[in-house]
């Protein structure tokens, strides 16, 4: 199918003269503007290189007004004047745009807008597919089933389901919204107060602009009264910011076809203005070098004019880094003029890059150093805030600054990125500021798209920035130092802090470039990054700053009665090994077992020595008292440590209660982690375990709701196998585990007794852990022949199962990783390990992984289900831990019956499978007695 690829070169333009530093030739010219343009249609090229785009053109602004400046003379009249280093280099990048074969178009009295609008239109009638090359959010109208936009910027696609998922409204519906929210930078007022959320809300219950205009009487509140106010204006807002589409232009799209570049000129040109490598190509297509320096000498026609569009990455020849091998320019703000001018940029940009610089890496205790922007790629700059060195020089004051900064920050429309911004909203919010906007956090791009692939594992900014960008970073120790003469931050030089931080900001623009089209050409990926996984990173967000209240007497009392146990469990492994000895000492412990008690050597370390780690003590656990003592005095001794002892001492003064930290990052299923403390790894099967979750208690008025997913991976195995006999059986709420043991053991559900029971529960969890014959008979105590019948009558049950386990296997193999229901990629590495230990772990993880990555998706959107409809509903409860299947919340007691009533629909709604989702809902007086 032919392609008509449509290039909005004013937006181009702006775009590229804020994103680069002041370049310039050897003659002081100007060329940054002109080289980021031509930077951007070559990589534009570059990425629609198919045949099929056969038609293409580069539409500019051009001079004087417009029919919009007729019906309202206040049309854009805020904009400044366009810069004389912008107008100069106007002309010459027309005429580079037509060396290299661009059909350029520029129609006196309307925008490039209505000549893109007209051209999509009159192609998608002639059966032509057309791509927009824009940052401009106005040309979303014009998508349709022919017609999307590639952002220039931020590598983002829309098609119509992409300005649906954007904006909230599809794309016949944009100019009904834009009217409602306003556009400021071409000065058309909207509705006062009226945000994206406001406009969407009263445009999905009204229908369109029209039916909002005919129930304002009706909309109640201050935003109700602004609505009224500006009634009369409407009709017009929304006629100056409709795209035309119906224009009498002097081309049609199929005349709109390229031709051979203009060798000559472009050399001519390229020599003139410095852009050396691309000369090189042009010299090598056979244009000698002295024609192209005396045609060099050769001044440019007359500039013409554009108008402003944002900011976007620069492609091509300019070096990406700031250490002599890559080039950009940070600015260093240490008065009110260069912090205004920055103030400016960040306001009217459409994507800031936002980072703190701080006194701790505890997100509770830590307080801003400084901040860093960046507004476009090599763009950035740092706000030195509380350096406090002996020669630091005078900072503006950090309050009156974050008294500026807040309307920004606290703006939902100003969209901002970063690098882990969790950990940046909670500075900001320990100065008073809640974050708003978050639109964009390059850890977790990297964790949706690489996360175990190859290898992979960090994600931290200089690990990204060598992995995608090819750059080493400046490291904090750098500045810093190690060890005990490492000095705060607060103490480096602000000439050496600040390409460091600004550094940090810019690579979060260049990070963003680089992943986010990645997930984007993705719907998988993009629905748990878009859908899940950033709308969960604000909800963990306020869950780390509720805390959780613990009860620290409890924990007191059960401290001092696990040590007692545990000098009493001491005393008698000395007693079974026959002499006092170091239990925590590998050598010691391994010169016990294997050379006094001459117990069989398992496994040995790397080094060649018996091993004594945990594997090996419970498979000597089976047959042998001692390693069974020391099992447990290791579980206990680690209970102490990790809870009973160190909880108590990590109650925060200030709220009296225990903040944990939730990483998205750190288990590649999608699971969540938590540290500082670790909250995911309390036994609920042993009665210490639960004594511990006892002593997570609710505060007076108030009780401790735990939700659970019952039985949520064999569900989701029934959903992935689709097996006949397993969904009926959950079709039919029958009890899973004892249907499985009536078939094991030949008879009827009602004689299975709870040993039978057990047996076919521990079949059901194992094999879906890809639990082998060996396996399952060490775990249940059984010949291996006893065991392997077992499993051969769990599979001929259940034959859909087993089917889906070998088709997964070999999927896994082909495609080296396995997908969620949602969409989440899971890779394996090892499954094509020459070693077979290795490939045979990957092929029992490829089983797993789409059921424990399913129910990490499932939990996930179960938490963004519940905070809104929490947040919909006003109330007081509050999620305050995710722990596997399990949601915990503290609710007070006027709100319990309706949260009881209101969550199990809340959480079995978020998906539908082939086999109905149960939520067990307890309640109490701890966490647990509520689980």
């Amino acid at each position: 199918m032919p392609t008509l690829l449509l290039v909005d070169g004013s937006s181009y333009l702006y775009r590229a003269f804020h994103a680069l530093p002041d370049l310039r030739n050897r003659d002081g010219e100007p060329t940054g503007a002109l080289y980021g343009v031509l930077g951007m249609l070559r990589r534009l090229e570059a990425d629609h290189k198919a045949a099929d785009v056969v038609y293409k053109a580069c539409i500019f602004d051009a001079k004087g007004p417009t029919f919009r400046d007729e019906w309202y003379p206040e049309y854009k009249a805020q904009r400044p004047p366009m810069p004389e280093d912008l107008v100069a280099q106007i002309a010459p990048l027309h005429a580079a745009i037509r060396a290299s074969g661009w059909p350029l178009l520029m129609e006196a009295g309307v925008e490039a807008d209505d000549v893109i609008g007209t051209l999509a239109r009159q192609a998608a009638d002639a059966g032509i597919d057309v791509v927009v090359s824009t940052g401009d959010k106005d040309l979303a109208q014009i998508v349709g089933p022919r017609v999307r936009l590639v952002n220039t910027m931020s590598g983002e696609t829309l098609d119509e389901a992409g300005v649906l998922a954007k904006f909230g409204v599809p794309p016949e519906r944009i100019v009904d919204y834009l009217a409602l929210v306003g556009d400021a930078v071409d000065n058309v007022p909207g509705v006062a107060k009226c945000g994206p959320k406001t406009a969407v809300k009263w445009l999905t219950q009204y229908g369109s602009l029209d039916g909002v205009i005919a129930a304002a009487d009706g909309i109640k509140g201050v935003v109700g009264d602004n609505l009224r106010e500006a009634l009369a204006f409407l009709p017009l807002g929304r006629k100056l910011v409709t795209v035309r589409c119906d224009l009498d232009l002097p081309l049609a799209p199929d005349e709109l076809t390229p031709s051979a570049p203009d060798r000559e000129a472009l050399a001519a040109l390229y020599a003139r203005y410095g852009l050396r490598s691309w000369l090189r190509e042009v010299d090598e297509a056979g244009v000698p070098a002295a024609d192209a320096t005396a045609a060099a000498e050769k001044k440019p026609a007359t500039a013409s004019s554009a108008e402003p569009g944002a900011a976007v990455s620069p492609a091509g020849d300019l070096p990406l880094a700031n250490d002599g091998a890559h080039r950009a320019h940070y600015d260093t703000l240490l008065d009110w003029p260069a912090f205004e001018r920055w103030l400016a940029k960040i306001e009217a940009c459409e994507l800031v890059a936002l980072d703190t610089e701080t006194t701790s890496l505890d997100p509770f205790a830590a307080r801003l150093v400084g901040i860093s922007f960046a507004v476009a790629v090599g763009e950035a700059a740092y706000l030195p805030l509380m350096h406090s060195g002996t020669e630091a020089p005078p900072q503006l004051p950090l309050d009156a600054v974050l008294a500026r900064l807040k309307p920004w920050l606290e703006s939902a429309q100003h969209a901002k990125i970063g690098q882990h911004l969790k950990y940046d909203q909670h500075v900001f919010a320990n100065h008073g500021i809640a974050i708003k906007g978050i639109a964009h956090d390059t850890l977790l791009q990297s964790y949706v798209l690489e996360s175990g692939k190859d290898g992979v594992r960090g994600h931290d900014l200089g690990q990204l920035a060598r992995r995608h960008l090819g750059l080493e970073t400046i490291a904090y120790e750098a500045l810093c130092g190690k060890g005990a003469k490492q000095i705060g931050f607060d103490q480096v030089a602000i000439e050496q802090a600040a390409p460091y931080a600004a550094e940090d900001a810019d690579l979060c623009l260049r990070l963003h470039a680089v992943l986010y089209p990645q997930i984007a050409a993705d719907a998988g990926l993009l629905r748990i990054y878009g859908e899940i996984e950033m709308p969960v990173r604000e909800i963990l967000f306020r869950m780390e700053r509720s805390g959780v209240l613990i009860d620290a007497g409890q924990l007191a009392q059960q401290s001092h009665e696990l040590g007692t146990r545990l000098l009493a469990l001491e005393q008698e492994a000395y007693v079974l090994a026959g002499q006092p000895f170091n239990l925590a000492s590998p050598k010691q412990l391994a010169e016990i077992l294997f050379t006094k008690l001459g117990l069989p050597v398992k496994k040995k370390t790397p080094g060649g020595t018996p091993s004594t780690d945990e594997e090996v003590l419970s498979e000597l656990a089976l047959d042998y008292p001692l390693p069974k003592l020391l099992l447990e005095t290791r579980q206990l001794a680690k209970l102490k440590g990790t809870y009973t002892d160190k909880l108590p001492r990590m109650i925060n003064a200030a709220s009296g209660r225990v903040h944990t930290s939730f990483s998205q990052s750190a288990a590649v299923t999608g699971r969540l982690a938590s540290s500082d403390p670790n909250l995911q790894n309390i036994p609920v099967r042993s009665s210490e375990g639960r004594r511990i979750r006892a002593a997570f208690v609710a505060p007076p008025g108030s009780v401790i709701v735990s939700a659970d997913y019952s039985q949520i991976e064999l569900r989701i195995m029934a959903h992935l196998s689709g097996d006949e006999r397993l969904l009926d059986a959950f079709a039919h709420g029958e009890d899973v585990h004892r249907a499985t043991a009536a078939e094991i053991f030949g008879v009827t559900p009602l004689e299975v007794g709870s040993d039978e029971r057990r047996v076919a529960k521990v079949i059901n969890f194992g094999l879906i852990y890809g639990m082998s014959a060996f396996g399952l008979a060490r775990q249940l105590d059984l010949d291996r022949g006893a065991a392997q019948s077992y499993i051969d009558r769990y599979f001929a049950r259940y034959p859909g199962v087993a089917r889906y386990m070998e088709e997964t296997r070999l999927a896994a193999r082909e495609r080296g990783y396995v997908e969620t229901v949602f969409g989440r990629r899971l890779w394996l590495p090892e499954i094509r390990a020459s070693q077979q230990g290795r490939r045979q772990g990957a092929e029992r993880a490829a089983i797993n992984a789409p059921m424990q990555g399913t129910a990490a998706d499932l939990i996930k959107l179960a938490m963004i289900a519940v905070q809104g409809w929490i947040d919909a509903a006003a109330l007081r409860t509050r999620i305050v831990l995710q722990v596997h299947d399990e949601l915990v919340m503290e609710v007070p007691s006027d709100e319990l019956v309706l949260v009881q009533e209101r969550l199990p629909g809340l959480m079995t709604r978020v998906a539908t499978l082939k086999v109905p989702l149960a939520v067990e809902v307890g309640v109490g007086a701890s966490w647990g007695e509520a689980h």
